[in-house]
Order: C-alpha cells, then structure tokens, then sequence
C-alpha cells in the first residue's frame, strides 16, 4: 500500500509514538508485508527468528520491536508492539469508512455494465465496461473490476484477510488496507469469497474463470486463463501461474506456487509447490501417475498377505 505522498519518518514515528533510528526527514511512500516490499516502504517484525529476513529485505524502514543495528541505507521504528502500531497505520491511512448507500458516489462504473438488484459497490471501486454484476454481490472498498467481467449472485470480493496474531486475551486481527484486482474477461461463480490483500493485491488474471463457492486468500495472485472448479480453497500468498487448471475440492497451503499449466485434480491437497506442465494429484500432492499406481498396489495388499500364509 503507498501513501498519498511521501512522509518523513519523524512524522512516522509520531502517529504510532514510537522511537526511531535514522534521520527526520528519510522518506517513507508506504507500508507492505514483506513478500510485496518495495523500497520506500515499511515492514514490520515482531520475532527474532524473522529479523535478518526484514533487516534483508527491500523494505527501507523495519518496524521492530527490539533495537538493533540498522542496515546502511534504512532506518528503524523502535516499537514493544509492531503488530500493533502496523495496525495503527492501516488505520491512519486507510480508514474504514461506513458507506450509507448501496452504490458509493465514489465508485467508477464503465459504459456497458449492469448491476442487478442488491449489490452493493463501496468506496473507490472501479468496474469496467460491459461487466454484469449478479444480485447480491459485495463489492468492497478500493477493489478495481476490468471489463467483460461477469460475477454470480452471492459472491463477496474483498473481505478482510484471515490473518491474526494470537494473544492471552484471544486473537488480535491484522487489519486488511489492500485490494482485489480482477483482470479484464475474467468470470466468477455464485458464492465465492475473494479477499483483499492485506496490504497489496490479490489479483484474478485475464481470461480465468472461476466455479461456484470458491475461496481464494489475502494476497494470492492467480494468473490469466486458469480454471478453477467448485469447491476450491486456496491459501493466502499463493502463486498459480497462468493456465493452471484446479478441480473441484483442491486445497492449498499458503505461500506456495503452482506452475503453469499444472493440472490439479480434485480433493488433492497442495502442500507444496509443484512445477508446471504436470497432472498432480492425492494429500500429500504428487505425480497423478505415480499416486495412482500407489492406490493400485494398495489394494493388492490383501492378496500379497494370502500368498504369504
């Protein structure tokens, strides 16, 4: 997520009331978790195991809650909580703002496009032209629809990521200020749920169509023309390149990638990344011909032991 423009890291520091380490005036432009950093922006780490990897990333000021040797070129937010005061800055630069009408004077509607009966279009949505948006669609906040769209009845895009630190008194939820960006010619069925990256994009490629009750995670990024049938779960920060095809009842760890042009078959559970060009099937995920062969002597287990006795 970037900032409406460039703020120095003394004003930083001031909206969480945190001590920092680095020059007032160094140039912070946004906030991002650390798979989508880029130079500018904050990112945040709360446990030792993590320190290099953000010390080591592209993100320029490391929101830490120990005080630590800073990286030529960076600078450092000294917090007891960074989990928090990331919270506290989704919040000062995007704000949840109640809407009081079922389509947002905000929102950019393309020539073309129909919109049926109770849906609801929130704050800065752009949809683009000839789009046909079912009843009953959510469409949240800041979320960006290209054109020759087609969204079933039922279905919500942008909800909240699933994303929570754990704490005595219960779970603490990391608030979501991303989007979900839907490529031009892209079709999802009836009551899916696409949420928005939690301080990037999830992101539907070209040409992907998607079955009925489908859920897709926080920041994933599926690319052009994949398939995707009913029943599929996917993870948070997952990568499914282009042409992928996943049958009905796949689920997928986080953070994994699936090749191109792999086909997933259904109730297969992707505990890892695969390559691409390959069938793949079973929990844990393998070569479809190879799990199929270990089925087949499978059931020659009884007749292994007959011969035995």
């Amino acid at each position: 997520m970037k900032f409406p423009k460039i703020h120095s890291l003394k004003e930083i520091a001031e909206i969480i009331g945190c001590q920092y380490i680095g020059s007032d005036d160094f140039p912070v432009n946004g906030m991002n978790e650390i798979h989508v950093v880029t130079s500018g922006d904050i990112v945040f780490v709360d446990h030792p195991k993590y320190y290099d990897k953000a010390l080591q990333s592209a993100a320029t000021v490391v929101l830490i809650n120990k005080e630590v040797e800073c990286p030529d070129g960076k600078a450092l937010l000294i917090s007891d909580d960074p989990f928090r005061d990331f919270n506290k800055l989704t919040n000062h630069f995007r704000p949840f703002t109640a809407a009081n009408v079922s389509i947002s004077q905000s929102a950019l509607i393309g020539e073309g496009t129909v919109i049926q009966p109770n849906c609801f279009i929130g704050h800065h949505v752009t949809i683009g032209i000839n789009c046909i948006i079912h009843s009953n669609v959510a469409i949240y906040d800041n979320c960006v629809i290209g054109d020759h769209v087609i969204i079933q009845a039922g279905t919500i895009i942008g909800a909240d990521a699933f994303y929570y630190k754990k704490r005595p008194e219960g779970y603490d939820q990391l608030l979501s200020g991303g989007r979900v960006v839907i490529e031009n010619n892209v079709g999802i069925g009836a009551l899916c749920t696409i949420d928005k990256g939690v301080t990037g994009d999830t992101t539907i490629g070209e040409g992907t169509k998607i079955d009925n009750q489908v859920h897709v995670g926080h920041d994933t990024v599926i690319g052009k023309k994949c398939l995707i049938a009913a029943q599929t779960g996917i993870a948070g920060c997952v990568i499914i390149e282009d042409e992928v095809t996943l049958w009905g009842q796949v689920g997928t760890t986080s953070g994994i990638t699936i090749g191109a042009k792999a086909v997933i078959l259904g109730q297969t559970g992707v505990t890892k990344s695969v390559e691409g060009g390959k069938s793949y099937f079973g929990t844990p995920i393998e070569e479809s011909r190879e799990k199929l062969k270990q089925l087949a002597n499978i059931k020659r287990i009884p007749e292994l032991f007959k011969n035995l006795k």
